[in-house]
């Protein structure tokens, strides 16, 4: 049997998504929902409020606010865009070169992955059409492109903004440990790096959600109060026309919400109270219910919340059972 000494989520993982096939119970996604109150204190979940994890895409929005802080100038959906995990659309492409365009500097000063197309539809049709992968069409190409314009604006070098001694991830570091630090509990610290190649800490998944509270309910005049609301402005260039994060934060008012990689959530509403998740498994079909779960025990009550309650199971073709999140208890 391989252990490990790394911090991460397997002590305390419980389920919080099942899978039922007709009455029988087929299958269970564990792992760890925290439930922030707004005055910051833990209020409910599942599992250990205080795992260590990996938040992937969800620290976007903490690298924009730490690029805003040093220079960059973006609004409205290139700011979204800066937070993205896009489906590589047409416009989320020409938005990343708008971005690279702003500080005269093109797709080549980009240091991201190539990759296709997020989207399933047309990651098929680049494929059929022989296209190769290209770094706008990656995911997290409006971050990057972001990362490029802050370097120009700050005055760092754009060669090289990737690695963890680089000014701009001194200051992303320095932005997360701020936002997601909570008493008694390990601050973040580079430990690895994530899929387009940014350096990427452990967080609390307790302070996950308290950094997404912290954008919620930023005061008026601030960056984090531009971003949250491009955020809620353009939700689509967060993900895309067909993404559940999408639907997420156009049906319920002032939410701030990002997926990430391996089953990260995490999301926070105006009035500060917080939800970060992480799926212990890493599969997707179990973050979305579990999201659901978690602000419906919050007390959001909207269509989009019951829309993403559940997901079907089938048998033959016909719907047979549904995967659904487990009951988020309150304190």
């Amino acid at each position: 049997m391989t252990t490990t000494s790394a911090p991460g989520p397997l002590a305390g993982a419980v389920p919080i998504a099942l899978v039922r096939r007709g009455d029988v119970v087929e299958s269970a996604h564990h792992g760890h929902v925290v439930l922030l109150g707004p005055d910051g204190d833990v209020v409910g979940g599942l599992g250990d409020p205080d795992a260590l994890v990996l938040p992937r895409s969800c620290l976007k929005p903490l690298q924009a606010l730490a690029m805003l802080r040093s220079g960059l100038r973006l609004g409205g959906d290139l700011l979204a865009l800066a937070t993205a995990s896009h489906s590589g659309e047409d416009f989320h492409r020409d938005g990343a070169r708008r971005v690279l365009a702003s500080v005269g500097r093109d797709e080549t000063s980009l240091a991201n992955t190539p990759d296709l197309p997020l989207d399933e539809h047309l990651r098929a049709t680049w494929t059929a059409e022989g296209r190769a992968p290209e770094r706008l069409a990656q995911n997290c190409s409006g971050k990057h492109a972001a990362m490029v314009a802050t370097c120009v604006a700050a005055g760092w070098p754009v060669e090289g903004y990737l690695d963890p001694d680089h000014p701009l991830q001194r200051a992303v570091l320095a932005t997360v440990r701020d936002a997601a630090g909570r008493p008694g509990v390990p601050a973040a610290g580079h430990v690895t790096t994530d899929g387009c190649g940014t350096p990427l800490p452990t967080v609390p998944l307790s302070g996950l959600a308290q950094a997404f509270a912290g954008l919620a309910t930023a005061g008026r005049g601030t960056p984090g109060h531009a971003l949250a609301e491009a955020v809620r402005d353009f939700p689509v260039w967060v993900g895309g026309t067909t993404r559940d994060v999408t639907a997420l934060l156009r049906g319920v008012p002032g939410l701030v919400a990002k997926d990430g990689a391996e089953s990260v959530y995490a999301a926070a509403l105006p009035d500060g109270r917080a939800v970060a998740l992480k799926v212990l498994d890493g599969g997707d079909r179990a973050r979305r219910v579990a999201m659901a779960a978690a602000l419906t025990a919050l007390g959001v009550d909207a269509p989009v919340v019951a829309e993403q309650a559940t997901a079907p199971v089938l048998g033959h073709g016909e719907v047979v059972g549904e995967v659904v999140g487990v009951p988020v208890p309150l304190r």
